[in-house]
């Protein structure tokens, strides 16, 4: 029971640190292009972010039921899961690089995995298609791998493409009406680009604490709670015929989130909002546009993708729009790099963490 209970407190300091860590993701082009301050900006990211976190669900059914399977999965599994992503953000924290907190999150909780089931690699779902109206595709394959490398090329794509769009169509406008419009525009992209990074970060830990329930209901952990705590035995609920999260699992999670994004990311901010390319109020909109919509989609197909992913390559692709050479490659290679290697070391971290407590 008390393991249980440890589990969802790393699972949501986890969240915590995911918020800090990707609130730059939200806020880092509306404050380089100082149409809001940090502080607003903050404000303006902690609240859409929690809105967007209890707009759906898909992301976190994902995560609980379509990644690994789940009769490898214990208490133990995913603490050193979440261990393995928690000393990942934290590294690339330190050192301003803006990686995937949730790549490092299913990083960690696939080596985890693998370490509790001996090295037996079916305890992974590679890939499988659901029976239904519809065919669909799940599994790592499917959720994590292709959206791993469509995500950022799609952010990179829509970011050169809104932004050309927006040459042509305001290359008649003065200077100054540019910044004054698209300083105001700026506000809204910059609320879409929070909803739509809670909608799909949040429900990551989301799917891990409905997860680790669904391990304690399995090796009887929760037999022993109190009345009170019942609620823990039914992680997911029906809802028309549906199984979804429980609404307290949103809920918690959400605000969770919403504290570490009030709590800000300064040194990541630097990097994306200054270091990469310089960002006027009309780049700064099209970038969160763009990114934002990856996340959406992404978020309405169950693919738990990478909100640092898709709005770094959105601010490459705006730049890209009016010169190439107004990209820094020396920023661009220090992130790609950390891209890269996240999920084998997250999950090298993971996996070694478990054998310790085997």
């Amino acid at each position: 029971m008390t393991l249980l209970f440890t589990v969802i407190v790393v699972a949501l300091v986890f969240e915590y640190i995911n918020g800090f860590h990707d609130t730059a993701n939200s806020i880092a082009t509306v404050v380089s292009t100082k149409v809001l301050t940090p502080r607003m900006a903050v404000l303006l990211a902690a609240s859409t972010n929690l809105i967007g976190a209890l707009a759906g669900n898909a992301v976190a059914k994902t995560v609980s039921s379509g990644l690994v399977d789940s009769h490898f999965v214990t208490s133990s599994t995913i603490i050193c899961a979440l261990l393995g992503g928690i000393v990942w953000n934290l590294v690339t924290w330190w050192f301003g690089l803006p990686s995937s907190s949730s790549h490092a999150l299913i990083g960690g909780l696939c080596g985890a995995t693998l370490a509790s089931a001996n090295g037996n690699w079916s305890a992974l779902i590679w890939s499988k298609v659901k029976d239904g109206p519809w065919y669909k595709n799940d599994g790592l394959l499917y959720k994590v791998v292709i959206p791993m490398v469509s995500s950022p090329l799609a952010g990179f794509l829509l970011g050169m493409l809104v932004m050309t769009l927006l040459y042509l169509l305001l290359r008649n406008w003065l200077p100054h009406t540019v910044n004054s419009v698209f300083g105001k525009a700026q506000l809204a992209s910059a609320g879409y680009m929070g909803f739509a990074h809670g909608s799909n970060d949040a429900q990551k830990t989301m799917g891990i604490i409905a997860l680790a329930l669904a391990a304690g209901a399995k090796d009887g952990s929760l037999e022993a709670i109190p009345e009170w705590l019942g609620f823990l035995r039914h992680p997911m609920v029906d809802h028309g015929g549906k199984e979804v999260i429980a609404s307290w699992i949103k809920v918690i999670c959400a605000l969770t989130m919403a504290a570490g994004t009030a709590a800000g990311g300064w040194r990541i901010i630097k990097t994306m909002g200054h270091k990469m390319v310089k960002l006027q109020p009309v780049n700064g909109f099209a970038a969160e546009t763009a990114g934002a919509t990856v996340l959406m989609v992404a978020a309405h197909y169950g693919m738990p993708v990478s909100t640092t992913h898709a709005i770094t390559t959105s601010i490459m692709g705006v730049g890209c729009a009016k010169r190439f050479s107004a990209l820094k490659l020396n920023v661009v290679e220090r992130i790609l790099w950390a891209w890269v290697l996240t999920l084998p070391l997250t999950g090298l971290l993971g996996y070694l963490l478990r054998r310790l407590t085997l």
